[in-house]
């Protein structure tokens, strides 16, 4: 579950980190904007899907806790 939930949150860090760079580099200066566009409202979507995802997996809990394993008596 761990994994699932590393891959769902930094799904969303990447498009916008290697989207806008490479649309810098393949598309002259003035139309970097609107090519880039539906790349930062896809990536608003994928913040409040995270978002939602979050809770959800909040609500589901972590693993059962182990049961505290007792202290070794000390000589005194």
């Amino acid at each position: 579950m761990e994994d699932e939930i590393a891959i769902v949150f930094c799904g969303s860090k990447k498009s916008m980190a290697g989207g806008i760079p490479m649309a810098a580099i393949l598309f002259p200066g003035h139309a970097v904007g609107l090519i880039v566009l539906p790349l930062m409202l896809f990536h608003q979507a994928q913040l409040f899907v995270c978002a939602t995802l979050a809770r959800r997996y909040a609500g589901r809990g972590s693993a059962p806790e182990r049961a505290p394993r007792a202290l070794p008596a000390t000589a005194a």
